[in-house]
């Protein structure tokens, strides 16, 4: 049995999309699947300022991918859906297949 695309389904996999189409996204949701985090600890384990990690998570915020915890005078984000982690487990497996040289940042066929 297949299940129907809806609207919905639509929106949640653009929105995915687009969250994984930065590299920092991208690394923060990695990161974010294995503990939840403060952001200062997130921008110090991926090298960025904390200006572009709050920036990066409010947009996943936005994407629905991740929720902000109050703890206190801080917050600490993990990801909104436990489903989410295996889920990216499922397409780091899916990405090792794939040639690396075939859709490279600067020389894309398939834009």
């Amino acid at each position: 049995m297949t299940a129907t695309a809806t609207l919905t389904h639509t929106a949640a996999l653009t929105r995915l999309g687009y969250a994984l189409s930065d590299n920092t996204r991208t690394r923060v949701l990695l990161t974010l699947r294995e503990a939840p985090a403060y952001p200062s600890d997130l921008a110090d384990a991926l090298g960025v300022s904390r200006q572009v990690m709050s920036n990066q998570l409010a947009c996943l915020r936005g994407c629905g991918l991740v929720e902000a915890v109050p703890d206190g005078r801080r917050t600490w984000y993990r990801l909104a859906d436990p489903l989410l982690a295996p889920a990216l487990d499922d397409l780091l497996r899916l990405v090792l297949v794939v040639d690396p040289a075939c859709c490279s940042s600067t020389d894309c066929s398939c834009a």
